[in-house]
């Protein structure tokens, strides 16, 4: 039996984040639904990972797929995040809609100093929703490297993000993995975001739970990995 590290006081959720831009944002409610707030009380604290917490300059870009497993309490009840991080290049289109599958959160990356990347946007977007049903994903468009743009330059950029968001109903952010500039809060508004409809999700299909129950969150992405392993595309050269 392994033993979880301490939890970090910084990474307990324990209000619903709010959005970055009101434009665009899955919702503008300021705090979880009562039903998730009532099933969670008097729950045992998790513990609370995120990613490396640093910037690497070395980073080099994902080949095929990457993996991260993050863990926050949210509410006081412990919640896992898997994060799928498949590679950009052509090449590995054919690999990275596997693991499309099953997904409850999509997350669209752009770079903010790059207009044509924003224009690739509908392209993944369409091919993650080949895999999914587009009425049970929550979809997020961010903008990385805003470090490198200027006021000007992503003011322009912003604009043009917020209209593509509003018209796919996606929520928008801005992120610098350089600065950190709302690295946390938005993944700790996507943490809370797929465990409250989890939750509800949860509530509907058990009926009605007494207070202190515990709750179950199942994620259907569980046995991807193993999946892959098993039937292995060979598009890819």
């Amino acid at each position: 039996m392994s033993v979880l590290p301490p939890v970090r006081r910084d990474r307990i959720i324990a209000q619903l984040p709010q959005y970055f831009r009101k434009e665009a944002a899955l919702h503008t409610k300021e705090n979880f639904n009562n039903k998730v707030k009532t099933a969670c009380q008097e729950q045992r604290t998790g513990t609370v990972g995120f990613c490396k917490d640093a910037f690497d300059k070395n980073y080099k870009a994902t080949i095929g797929v990457d993996f991260e497993m993050e863990r926050f309490e949210v509410l006081g009840v412990p919640f896992s995040l898997q994060l799928w991080d498949t590679a950009g290049q052509e090449r590995f289109k054919c690999i990275a809609s596997t693991y499309y599958r099953g997904a409850q959160i999509v997350i669209i990356v752009f770079d903010v100093t790059d207009i044509a990347s924003l224009g690739h946007v509908r392209q993944w977007l369409e091919d993650a929703l080949k895999e999914n049903d587009p009425t049970a994903v929550q979809l997020f468009l961010v903008g990385t490297k805003k470090d490198l743009s200027s006021p000007a330059q992503y003011s322009q950029i912003e604009q043009d993000a917020l209209k593509l968001a509003q018209e796919i109903r996606a929520e928008y952010w801005a992120v610098s993995s350089l600065t950190g500039e709302n690295v946390k809060e938005f993944f700790f508004r996507v943490a809370s975001l797929a465990f409250e409809t989890n939750v509800l999700a949860e509530l509907e299909k058990s009926g009605s739970r007494q207070i202190g129950d515990v709750v179950r969150i199942n994620s259907t992405s569980n046995n991807l990995y193993a999946a892959s392993k098993k039937k292995q595309p060979n598009c890819c050269q």
